[in-house]
């Protein structure tokens, strides 16, 4: 769709005014430690971007790049080696110890990933289930790190069904990161290995000199767990600046946004989209409360504004894949055109705001092309690039 039709649709939006007041429990502080005590942990970059400020009339823009997570191109590692580490000890705890655990999961690819990668470290099987949709060579990358995997014809729920269904065998457990009512508290353990992303961030501002933290934060959503422990975070700290909470998805795949319209959870149809990832038809159901509470906003995006986003990253030095891209997609949807000066009231965002796009996968996660779109004319592809200290 050309940008002008695109212009002339109303924008796929949600606000919720008094979502800084809501308040909730912080995630348990051991996660970080656990985090930190791994090989090859380290803070993911976060990167100052001045020509985004001046594009979108804010003080300074920044990029947590999640492209090289512990080895892999996502920052899903984070919850699946916190859950799986919770697992397994607490089947030591109970004498478990008979042999090696099946680990299954369903995946748009970056989780299932993950879960495979620590299967393997940890001499445990990993069986992953793949709805239709995502790419051959994300499929592949599953498979190279050990796992049996499933392609499933149907969409991402109905893989999460398939891979439940196999959990219930002896010596498996499914490791999903999405909830529902009777399986939470595996995704919950995946919520709370998040929350070290959180923790960097604020560390790497205060860092920068805006000790005061974000003003918004952009998260891409899926089933939201990503999105539920940036809210958690942010939510539940007693003092401090309460920054607006964004949360960005695909038209074709809107769950969240449709269940704040509605204001329950509802499950959608999903179409495609290069945003594999997130391509989810309905959210955790532990993620749900925190989001209805959480959320300052919430905005959809089609494939067009998340590949050019994809391709403007790539030229100010970070690497993006469609998923991480939406979140400046999103941004600029909420910030430009018809009512932005609404929007940008209700985020409460002005010229001198700071504001941090999670941009959750590299290129290398997902390879849906991305080109045929190039940044505004006179912009240099090392415009505003420059390193802070997920």
């Amino acid at each position: 769709m050309s940008e002008n039709a695109s212009s002339l649709r109303p924008l796929p939006w949600s606000v919720r005014p008094d979502a800084r007041l809501w308040r909730c429990d912080p995630p348990p502080r051991a996660v970080r430690d656990f985090h930190s005590a791994l090989p090859g942990y380290a803070p993911s970059p976060l990167l100052e971007l001045p020509s985004l400020a001046e594009e979108l009339g804010v003080g300074k823009v920044f990029a947590k790049d999640e492209s090289n997570r512990l080895g892999l191109p996502a920052f899903k590692a984070l919850g699946a080696s916190w859950a799986i580490h919770r697992i397994l000890a607490g089947r030591a705890a109970n004498g478990g110890e008979r042999g090696p655990l099946t680990l299954v999961t369903a995946t748009d690819g970056n989780h299932g990933r993950a879960v495979a990668r620590m299967a393997r470290r940890l001499g445990q099987r990993a069986h992953v289930f793949v709805p239709r949709g995502v790419h051959p060579e994300a499929v592949a990358a599953i498979v190279g790190e050990g796992a049996r995997v499933t392609e499933v014809r149907g969409p991402y729920d109905e893989a999460v069904g398939l891979a439940a269904q196999e959990a219930a065998a002896p010596d498996a457990v499914l490791v999903q990161d999405t909830a529902w009512p009777g399986y939470e508290r595996i995704p919950g353990w995946i919520v709370e290995g998040y929350s070290t992303l959180c923790g960097e961030l604020d560390e790497q501002l205060a860092a920068e000199g805006t000790g005061a933290g974000p003003d918004l934060v952009a998260v891409p959503v899926g089933v939201g767990s990503l999105a539920q422990a940036v809210v958690t975070h942010y939510r539940s700290r007693p003092s401090g600046r309460a920054p607006a909470l964004l949360s960005v998805e695909p038209e074709s795949a809107a769950c969240l946004l449709e269940s704040l319209k509605a204001g329950e959870p509802v499950s959608v149809t999903t179409g495609k989209t290069i945003m594999a990832g997130l391509n989810c038809g309905t959210p955790s159901s532990i993620a749900w409360p925190c989001l209805q509470g959480g959320l300052d906003a919430a905005v959809a995006v089609d494939d067009d504004a998340s590949a050019r986003a994809a391709t403007d990253l790539a030229a100010l030095g970070v690497s993006s894949g469609p998923c991480g891209a939406a979140a400046l997609a999103g941004l600029r949807a909420a910030l430009t055109g018809t009512g932005a000066d609404g929007r940008r009231a209700a985020l409460r965002l002005g010229p001198s705001s700071v504001v941090v796009l999670l941009s959750t996968e590299g290129t290398a996660a997902n390879p849906h092309a991305t080109t045929g779109h190039r940044p505004p004319p006179g912009r240099s592809p090392a415009t505003g690039r420059r390193p802070a200290a997920w």
